[in-house]
């Protein structure tokens, strides 16, 4: 219903999230990922080497979406603002085991490392009605 709404271009993709001793795996062939991490409560994970924060409060601050969402209609010079609401937005440290992104990849990012993950449960999440703003 979103792409009726907006110009989003939504689609979707196979997910696969598999949970065995103590490892959650998550992938999708189409959209050309694998992750696998710790399933733990622990709060003395190390943070990835090579990362730029200096501990998980500092990452924890990058946890997440942006509050906000926009879209600019050019032909009338406005932008569509819509706010997403989560409550109880916890996000806790884990631990990754192997990752691999194709999109990433494709770039060829030599640098690019594993800064931080967490893992968020059980989100309330709604969007509130959008407002449209005059482009100045």
């Amino acid at each position: 219903m979103g792409n009726i709404f907006t110009h989003y271009n939504y689609t979707t993709t196979d997910i696969n999230n598999n949970s065995r001793d103590g490892i959650i795996e998550i992938n999708s062939k189409k959209s050309g990922f694998n992750i696998k991490i710790e399933d733990t409560d622990n709060d003395n994970i190390a943070l990835p080497a090579g990362s730029p924060f200096a501990d998980w409060k500092e990452a924890r601050k990058f946890a997440g979406p942006l509050p906000f969402t926009f879209t600019y209609n050019a032909a009338d010079k406005e932008v569509l603002v819509i706010e997403g609401v989560r409550e109880d937005w916890k996000p806790a440290p884990v631990k990754v085991i192997e990752y691999d992104f194709s999109f990433i990849n494709n770039y060829n990012f030599k640098d690019a490392v594993l800064a931080n993950a967490f893992i968020i449960r059980n989100i309330p999440y709604h969007w509130k009605k959008g407002k449209i703003e005059a482009w100045k």
